[in-house]
């Protein structure tokens, strides 16, 4: 069942109206018709389930027919902070890693990246994956999008450090020296709604001088299993292993 995403609360009303892009959508792309039945998902992580009762040349009106119950939201709030890889490699992170339940994707300028953006750039680059975000999130159903922000500048990335609870940085060091513990024990520092931010260098990897500002702001190294992964599998992992500890091992206990 298709699912779109409303940019307003959600609120008991008799009908919903679709959008313009949500109307070309139904009708023209999937050629629904009255009865078929789609997913709402509002701003407020509130879904419905809604079947088309009208459509017109111009208008589709939509009425509830159930909510949906199911939690499909990570219990903590993680955010991706990615040094800027080379090629398309952002744009696959980005759709992977919403459909592992990331919250927000920060791109930064790190010492080792290679591509070097303009503002320009940074716009379009920044709506092409806000784009692919929200197709992830539709296809994973999901019930937020998660917020995409590109950097200009390093120093833009520190001043956000605060914002967080917690920070990781995957260093590859860490994992060459055996050090297997250190995520694990942030996972069971977080608590429910807490903000985890995890730290990703490019291709190249973080640089040292790098390593000791972000430890300068509480952040704590940790090694991602023992083998070396690509900047654009790490994300990915450390995704994976935070949906096993907070939805399939906690919901064990």
């Amino acid at each position: 069942m298709q699912r779109y995403f409303v940019d307003t609360p959600y609120q008991v009303q008799e009908s919903y109206q679709a959008t313009k892009e949500m109307y070309h959508h139904m009708v023209h792309v999937m050629r629904m018709k009255v009865g078929s039945q789609v997913y709402l998902a509002f701003n407020d992580q509130q879904v419905i389930m809604a079947q088309i009762s009208e459509i017109t040349p111009d208008t589709l009106t939509l009425v509830e027919v159930a909510k949906e119950e199911q939690a499909k939201e990570l219990p903590v709030h993680i955010t991706i902070a990615s040094g800027y890889p080379k090629g398309d490699k952002l744009e696959w992170i980005v759709q992977k890693a919403t459909e592992l339940g990331m919250a927000e994707l920060i791109g930064f300028p790190a010492a080792s990246s290679v591509v070097k953006w303009n503002d320009k750039k940074l716009a379009k680059k920044q709506e092409r994956l806000e784009k692919i975000a929200q197709e992830a999130a539709e296809q994973s159903h999901r019930q937020v999008v998660p917020k995409i922000d590109l950097l200009e500048h390093f120093t833009d990335l520190l001043k956000r450090a605060a914002e967080y609870d917690h920070i990781v940085i995957a260093y590859e060091e860490s994992a060459k020296q055996g050090e297997d513990s250190q995520l694990v024990k942030v996972f069971q520092q977080l608590a429910p709604n807490e903000k985890l931010l995890a730290i990703f260098g490019p291709e190249g990897g973080i640089t040292p001088t790098e390593i000791e500002q972000f430890k300068q702001l509480g952040g704590k190294c940790c090694g991602l299993g023992p083998r070396i992964l690509r900047t654009e599998t790490a994300p990915l992992y450390l995704l994976a292993s935070s949906s096993f500890f907070f939805e399939l091992i906690n919901q064990e206990k």
